[in-house]
């Protein structure tokens, strides 16, 4: 589990097949372990091996399938967080690292100090996406601003723009989207597909 609240800007070093390293600092202390999850962009991986200053994941199939990371290359920039320590400070959203699908940079612009991305995405994404509801963008926990079926936007604030890649981020980017969890549940309540029914809840005393 992690929070969308990145660590730091990492570099990738060297792509070799379906094995990828990258260079960094803050996520490698003396307590990251192979075998340990990180947040690449928001897709959670696995350490496969570590020096003091590096760390290599394998990725599935799958995961190229669903996310940017097949896209990477040599010295691109990716955003890195470590899963979430038990008792930890939470300061984002509850981010799985299980990207649904990837988005399209269609506008960037400035608002005063903060900048506006504005991005498309499929009906399948769109449809868990609404108006100040969270979704994690290359693994950045956000607020959505406003949305519409085809597309949504975010405000950046400075620390966001300085401390993500999506600051640097240009029109027609590809982007990592992980929507939040709740949604789908919901959706999953609402079309009767969860087993989970209002009487269960309220006898339960959640309701």
């Amino acid at each position: 589990m992690f929070t969308g609240i990145v660590e730091e800007i990492g570099s990738v070093t060297s792509v070799e097949s379906s094995q990828l390293t990258f260079a960094a600092t803050t996520v490698l202390d003396k307590k990251t372990r192979i075998g340990d999850s990180i947040a690449v962009n928001g897709a959670c991986l696995t350490v496969k091996a570590l020096t003091p200053y590096s760390f290599s994941v394998e990725v599935m199939p799958e995961t190229l399938k669903r996310t940017n990371i097949g896209k990477l290359n040599s010295c691109d920039k990716v955003n890195l967080e470590r899963a979430m320590p038990v008792g930890g400070r939470f300061g984002g959203h509850f981010v799985q690292g299980h990207v649904d699908g990837t988005g399209k940079v269609s506008a960037v612009r400035a608002e005063g100090n903060a900048l506006i991305l504005k991005f498309e995405a499929s009906k399948e994404i769109m449809r868990y996406i609404v108006e100040k509801g969270f979704i994690a963008v290359d693994g950045v926990s956000l607020t959505v601003v406003e949305c519409n079926p085809t597309s949504f936007s975010v405000s950046l604030v400075g620390i966001t723009q300085a401390e993500t890649t999506l600051g640097g981020r240009k029109t027609g980017d590809i982007v990592n989207l992980e929507v939040d969890i709740l949604a789908k549940y919901v959706d999953k309540l609402s079309r009767g597909e969860s087993g989970i029914t209002k009487e269960f809840l309220t006898e339960q005393g959640f309701m």
